[in-house]
């Protein structure tokens, strides 16, 4: 499946999740991650952010599809990150 994830974390737990998702998915701006996996890559990383976040506060957005073909992404301004392989 593609996914693109989203988080919005108390500064104090950015790094846990900057670190996880960078495991996992591409960085491509600040919060913002996206990258094709399994659906057993996909449980583990959705396992360990809520191992890892305030679920009281913390917030993750996951948008999942198919295929990334089906996703129209439109950028403006510099884009950030990169999409080099993960793994």
């Amino acid at each position: 499946m593609f996914v693109v994830l989203v988080y919005d974390t108390a500064a104090e737990r950015n790094p846990n999740a900057l670190r996880t998702c960078r495991k996992y998915l591409h960085w491509v701006q600040r919060s913002v991650f996206e990258g094709e996996l399994s659906a057993a890559q996909y449980r583990a990383l959705m396992t360990t952010l809520r191992d890892q976040l305030d679920l009281t506060y913390d917030s993750i957005r996951v948008y999942r599809t198919r295929s990334p073909a089906l996703v129209e992404t439109e950028w403006l301004g510099v884009p950030m990150g990169n999409q080099d392989s993960v793994l």
